[in-house]
């Protein structure tokens, strides 16, 4: 299904995209709801994007070398998707601090609503990238090098919007990285299949981003911000259904190359319908829809995990 079940309410210091149902937001103390919110662990969409190219990676890899899934690995990378999708939203937000102030949809978050100090999220950001250290030294040496790397592109994304409309390539050469950690992390070195998997998760990531990115459209033109969505304009549909078929394309190379089974191309079938479905949906003016759409992509990736995965076991 395309609608995940996630929604937000107008309860107070709640953000528009926060899921309201979450149990961080039920059960923590209200101190720790600025933090949780500075992490996103409110909003689980974004550390599942991060953690589903390491999957799919890892998964391929095993199917490669005939291996059987290394469960280790995938709670590893869980973790450090958790921590690391936390602590650079929140290098995110101390970057952004003033010009999200100006837009609507972001307002409210701690930095710019005052609820936490600058150098508060500092020492947060500084303890989540502790524990992703943790996890990436537990790894293999090449797979240490290959994480470093990362850091180079996460530094600079949030400078992006301000001097290109292409922030979301930026963002896709980030968030996909773990199509190149699950390979090495299981083979020691980086093979063939790994960058294009690599290549097939910016191409997503791009497109998803970009559905994103029509939320602020009108704000981003207000305050001078620059993205995707603006820069398709009335195009949209057409762009990110080419970044999409670029992504399955990719996908199948990979695939090809791993000589993967029946079940992982049926994995990969089921894939492309869904980011069929979801650009046949989209609406530009409907904001509702773009988070909705957004969302929905936690389960088009764990759909091509899935086949990846019964592909080990078969």
């Amino acid at each position: 299904m395309i609608d995940t079940g996630e929604r937000s309410s107008g309860a107070p210091d709640l953000l528009p995209d926060s899921v309201s149902t979450h149990f961080s937001l039920r059960l923590a103390p209200a101190i720790w709801v600025p933090f949780i919110q500075l992490a996103r662990i409110d909003r689980p969409i974004g550390w599942w994007l991060l953690l589903l190219p390491c999957w799919w990676s890892s998964a391929l890899a095993s199917v490669a070398l005939k291996q059987p899934l290394h469960i280790i690995h995938l709670l590893l990378f869980f973790i450090g998707a958790i921590a690391m999708r936390g602590a650079g939203s929140t290098y995110n937000d101390l970057v952004d601090r003033e010009i999200d102030a100006g837009v609507e949809r972001t307002c409210g978050r701690p930095l710019p609503s005052g609820r936490v100090s600058v150098q508060a999220a500092k020492a947060f950001m500084f303890a989540q990238c502790g524990i992703g250290a943790l996890v990436l030294f537990s790894l293999n040496e090449a797979a240490i090098i290959t994480g470093l790397f990362s850091l180079l592109i996460v530094a600079v994304y949030p400078f992006m919007k301000r001097i290109t409309s292409w922030p979301q390539a930026v963002l896709g050469l980030a968030f996909a990285w773990g199509g190149l950690m699950g390979w090495v992390a299981l083979e020691g070195r980086l093979s063939a299949p790994a960058f294009v998997i690599y290549l097939a998760a910016i191409f997503w990531t791009m497109g998803y981003d970009t559905i994103y990115a029509l939320q602020d459209a009108r704000d981003d033109a207000l305050v001078g911000i620059k993205s995707t969505a603006r820069l398709f304009g009335e195009h949209v549909r057409l762009a990110v259904g080419l970044l999409y078929g670029g992504a399955v394309l990719a996908a199948g190379v990979a695939f090809y190359l791993s000589h993967v089974g029946l079940t992982a191309w049926a994995g990969l079938f089921c894939f492309a319908a869904h980011l069929a479905v979801q650009i046949f949906m989209i609406d530009p003016p409907d904001t509702k829809r773009s988070l909705m759409l957004f969302r929905a992509n936690r389960d088009a990736g764990l759909i091509l995990f899935a086949g990846l995965g019964l592909n080990t076991f078969l």
